[in-house]
């Protein structure tokens, strides 16, 4: 017997195959639905403002960064000194998360995370229009910070 002869006439365990079959890519797109919605429930069960697509940044007060991210951010205003060697350089925005701006334009400064052996993953990134941008994700994405 066929595959589809056992769907159309089906025993009663061909039905059950072919109910899940029929299931399947129902389960998918639900599955995947769910996946787009997690990061907007994570961030708002944590109090953080979902992700923004791209082009479009979710905003974070002064007063909500980590108080490692408001001492970089007042280094960063007074010049240095910067913990860390790498700080000060530019910024690439080889994720192209950021607006499209010419070599330069961008500079990356690390936020301490306690407990790293390394840099870790936080950075606040300068803008030469006096923008800055937090990322706890290692560029993965960025919230503007609002003043």
């Amino acid at each position: 017997m066929r595959a589809q002869d056992r769907c159309i006439r089906p025993s009663p365990w061909a039905a059950l195959r072919c109910a899940s079959a029929a299931l399947l890519p129902a389960l998918l797109v639900l599955a995947t639905f769910a996946a787009l919605l997690l990061p907007v429930h994570e961030a708002s069960a944590r109090g953080e403002s979902p992700p923004a697509a791209k082009g479009q940044f979710a905003e974070v007060a002064v007063a909500e960064l980590p108080p490692e991210a408001r001492r970089t951010l007042a280094l960063i205003r007074t010049g240095g000194p910067f913990p860390y060697d790498r700080d000060g350089i530019v910024f690439n925005n080889r994720e192209k998360l950021l607006p499209a701006r010419e070599r330069g334009w961008y500079h990356e400064y690390t936020v301490v995370t306690p407990g790293a052996r390394n840099r870790g993953a936080r950075r606040i990134v300068a803008a030469r229009s006096g923008e800055f941008y937090y990322t706890d994700d290692h560029y993965a994405s960025f919230r503007r910070i609002r003043e």
